[in-house]
């Protein structure tokens, strides 16, 4: 924390926190605040920096956080170090897998930034964060790229990288694998770009899940290209509560590849986190202006394009353009697709046959 408040309050035009190479730092929760003098913060992570062993070790009274900046302008993580969460102690007691007494529904984010604006983070590796690895809230003109996250598909609520109330974000050629989203992007979530990213395992790139607790959510402008899902559960996905109002539109996915996805096109609008516990509504989100362009690949299942939307407010302006999905078992003769309150056009060649109404 030295080093922090040292770096932050040089005046210098720059100013750079070394994590040297070949050392490893145990490092108790910290959070890193701005502003910063210098308009440019830069944190060289050469080294490890490793989280406390589980539960039993952690000793703040704050579950939610291990390390995050927040109101740091211009800052700059790079260097090929490694953050190291040592998740498996909080997954062991998860109330998730391992219900009842002394298991936790919450366990820390290992990197969050909070209110970060002209952020830039490259070259780094993330291992076992006990919950999600890399959490973005209201923060603004973001590149995350060359990034490596890892964790075990089994690892409960362990998403890669969530954007929350966040503009112009671009996430490019990184390498996730976790137990939940590669990439999710919450309510209030503009101009985003995401490219060149393989996912698996994991639950593939979702918007959402929106709505729950019935706000207003507003997403808009998202693009995603060039992404390869490998035995993921899902791969594109939009996820909404019946709850939710708002809109979700001007959404493209481009050139994607699936390898033995099982839900390879999913948007879900009765999105619920209990099995039959969701009652129904008048309400909805309103889904319009998706285009999927160039998807090809396997499914795991039958359904391989499923669309479900709200029968309350319908997705509107929905495109296939040239999608091609086979089944990747011999359990399925021929895959379908299912629509319900959607309407769109298609274009080119759409396997399995499309079910849109035009």
């Amino acid at each position: 924390m030295k080093a922090w408040k040292d770096t932050c309050s040089e005046a210098a035009s720059s100013a750079t926190l070394v994590i040297p190479k070949g050392k490893q730092f145990l490092v108790h929760p910290l959070i890193f605040t701005g502003p910063c003098k210098s308009g440019a913060i830069n944190v060289m992570l050469s080294g490890t920096i490793l989280a406390p062993n589980g539960p039993d070790q952690w000793n703040a009274s704050d579950l939610s956080t291990w390390l995050a900046f927040e109101g740091v302008t211009g800052l700059s993580i790079s260097g090929f170090g490694t953050i190291d969460g040592r998740g498996k102690g909080w997954w062991d007691r998860s109330c998730r897998y391992h219900p009842g007494q002394g298991c936790f529904t919450l366990a820390p984010t290992a990197l969050r930034f909070q209110n970060c604006n002209n952020l830039k983070m490259l070259n780094t590796n993330f291992h076992n964060s006990p919950q999600t690895h890399v959490l973005l809230l209201g923060c603004q003109n973001v590149e995350l790229g060359f990034l490596n996250i890892q964790s075990p598909g089994t690892s409960p609520n362990t998403d890669g990288i969530h954007i929350q109330f966040g503009r112009n974000v671009s996430i490019h050629n990184s390498q996730i694998a976790d137990g939940d989203d590669c990439i999710s992007i919450g309510d209030k979530t503009y101009d985003v770009k995401i490219n060149d990213i393989k996912c698996g395992p994991g639950h593939g790139v979702s918007i959402g899940s929106l709505g729950r607790d019935g706000e207003v959510v507003q997403v808009n402008n998202i693009k995603v290209k060039r992404v390869s899902f490998h035995g993921t559960t899902n791969g594109v996905r939009i996820k909404t509560w019946q709850t939710g109002r708002g809109l979700v539109q001007n959404v493209t996915f481009t050139n994607i590849n699936f390898t033995a996805v099982e839900s390879p096109i999913i948007i879900d609008q009765y999105y619920c986190d209990k099995p039959d516990s969701c009652k129904p509504t008048d309400t909805g989100v309103h889904i319009n202006d998706v285009r999927y362009s160039k998807l090809i690949g396997t499914s795991q299942t039958e359904v391989a394009i499923n669309l479900n939307c709200s029968n309350n407010v319908p997705c509107s302006g929905i495109t296939l353009d040239n999608v091609r999905l086979v089944s990747a078992t011999h359990q399925f003769n021929q895959l379908v697709s299912s629509c319900n309150h959607v309407s769109g056009l298609n274009r080119g060649i759409i396997e399995p046959k499309s079910c849109l109404k035009i």
